[in-house]
């Protein structure tokens, strides 16, 4: 902890190091187990589609974590609480998978209530780390702290997938479960060693009143009546929705009009988390260590960036094979990582400044919209895709996905704009009084 009251660089990278677990464990049941699932299963791939589905729609429950947070004056107890409930779910799940053998509905049964522990606690675990770090995280460092954490957990989510992977052959029920309860429980030992303490000494820290607690009800009324929260809500759901409608089409899309083979398809994937690496960290080196711009102008930056990237991956659709389709996704991941980034740098600048109280909450609301997005989004562009496909060529129908993509970014960077100007605005005006 640095003498300001403010999380010092050790502390914010060791919150960097909750982020990296949370991502260790769900990773496990986004990829391992689905894996298992459709293929040494044999189990419709709808069934961990729903699951997974499942964990996300459970996360509107974040604005209540981020609540309770802010109610009884300490998030870290709710960090490792949530980390704690999503490693039982986990573990609950794995455990699920040689059930399916014997008794598909009990199986079934089991892994609804892991999947839902799964949302629990990321909702839980998540929203108030990131509360913590709106209001422990000096003003200036936002956009780094940003950055580390969500690097880290992408680290974890790649160290996790190639350790789990190299560990899990020969594949067996019992070492799929060691492998799972292993990862779990170094997962919420290593958060409880990184959050030790940390709240200690921060100013910013949530105070509980002596006045009567108020209710979940009108903590979230009031949230809403901000027109700079509400109206950010809006932009979380609509970039996040553009974000994620790509994520199920962008390889069938290689493979159907370019030729790809499957190896060549599955490396684009590996090419457009390259692409969103180097714009985190881009982000985070220009405003924090150069400041270069601000986060307002990064995020615009990102969204019509993102934009332009998904008109040229649709115009090349139209040249077909032969096409520099991968420098597209590698500049589609860039300019995502670049407004993600700083489209969270800026949810902690609105969170931390004049939330009274309420920056769980707050964060929680838009945590909850991300995650709804992330659902919604997907689905959303696969079914649009297989629709389309029924009336046009497979170029013009994935193109009219990405299209649209595009001018779901366009409207994001719009109102982006004007909310974290608003924001910006607000804080002079106060700074001037």
């Amino acid at each position: 902890m640095s003498n300001s009251g403010y999380l010092s660089w050790i502390g914010i990278v060791r919150l960097g190091l909750v982020q990296m677990c949370l991502g260790s464990i769900v990773v496990l049941t986004t990829s391992t187990l689905n894996r298992l699932m459709v293929v040494e299963l044999a189990l419709p791939a709808i069934l961990p589609g729903v699951l997974v589905g499942l964990h996300y729609g459970i996360q509107i429950s974040r604005p209540h974590w981020g609540f309770l947070s802010d109610a009884t004056g300490q998030r870290t107890p709710w960090v490792i609480g949530g980390m704690a409930i999503l490693a039982f779910g986990a573990l609950g799940a794995a455990f699920c998978i040689p059930l399916f053998g014997e008794s598909f509905w009990l199986a079934l049964f089991l892994s609804v209530l892991s999947y839902t522990a799964i949302g629990v606690g990321v909702g839980a675990s998540g929203t108030s780390l990131l509360a913590l770090l709106a209001t422990a995280t000096a003003p200036r460092r936002r956009a780094a702290a940003a950055t580390i954490t969500w690097l880290m957990m992408i680290a974890g989510i790649a160290i996790t997938a190639a350790s789990v992977g190299a560990m899990l052959d020969p594949y067996s029920p019992s070492r799929l479960l060691v492998i799972v309860a292993c990862v779990g429980l170094g997962a919420v030992a290593l958060t409880s060693m990184a959050t030790w303490r940390i709240e200690a000494g921060v100013h910013a820290a949530p105070r509980p009143s002596s006045r009567a607690k108020p209710r979940f009800r009108d903590a979230l009324r009031d949230v809403w009546a901000d027109d700079a929260a509400r109206r950010f809500t809006v932009f979380v759901f609509l970039s996040m929705t553009a974000f994620f409608m790509q994520e199920l089409i962008l390889e069938p899309y290689a493979g159907l009009v370019f030729g790809f083979t499957p190896g060549e398809s599955t490396s684009l994937s590996g090419a457009q988390n390259g692409g969103v690496f180097l714009g985190m960290l881009s982000v985070g080196i220009a405003v924090t260590g150069l400041r270069i711009g601000s986060l307002r102008g990064w995020v615009v930056a990102g969204c019509l960036g993102s934009a332009v990237s998904l008109g040229v991956i649709f115009a090349m659709g139209q040249v077909g094979p032969g096409a520099p389709l991968i420098w597209a996704v590698v500049a589609l991941g860039f300019f995502n990582g670049m407004f993600a980034v700083a489209a969270i740098g800026a949810m902690m600048e609105l969170a931390g400044e004049h939330a009274g109280g309420q920056e769980g909450t707050r964060m929680g609301l838009w945590g909850a919209a991300q995650a709804i997005a992330a659902g919604v989004g997907g689905l959303l562009g696969a079914a649009a895709a297989d629709a389309f496909r029924s009336a046009m060529s497979d170029a013009n129908a994935f193109g009219a996905v990405f299209l649209a993509e595009a001018a779901l970014f366009v409207a994001a960077a719009i109102l982006a704009a004007q909310v974290i100007h608003e924001t910006r605005r607000d804080t002079h005006v106060v700074a001037g009084e």
